[in-house]
């Protein structure tokens, strides 16, 4: 049982420090801005983003980690649909999120 525990915190500890979602080559070109950064531009669609909050059963991932891979994953997401800006309009609830995709340029 001790090594069990030993094991898994290790486990925690080690992929705790990586963010397993990285933005694509495409979607390091799209901004994350705010509602009213994208006056201008044309809203091309709403994507819903989802990735895993926890780990085993109820030992959660960091918040911020999380926050940042369904952002990276929205971003790699508007290049598919033409769009250059991301707008988060949800917050992160149970791994998942939404964003308006916007086409700024």
């Amino acid at each position: 049982m001790k090594k069990t525990t030993l094991l898994l915190a290790a486990i925690v500890s080690l992929t705790s420090a990586c963010s397993w979602v990285k933005v694509s080559e495409q979607g390091a070109s799209v901004a994350v801005a705010n509602a009213a950064n994208v006056r201008n531009c044309e809203k091309v669609r709403t994507v819903n983003v989802k990735v895993k909050d926890n780990f085993v059963g109820s030992m959660k991932r960091s918040p911020e980690k999380v926050a940042t891979e369904l952002t990276n994953l929205a971003r790699n997401e508007a290049t598919q649909f033409g769009g250059d800006t991301i707008v988060p309009v949800s917050l992160v609830q149970d791994g998942r999120q939404s964003f308006d995709v916007y086409k700024c340029n």
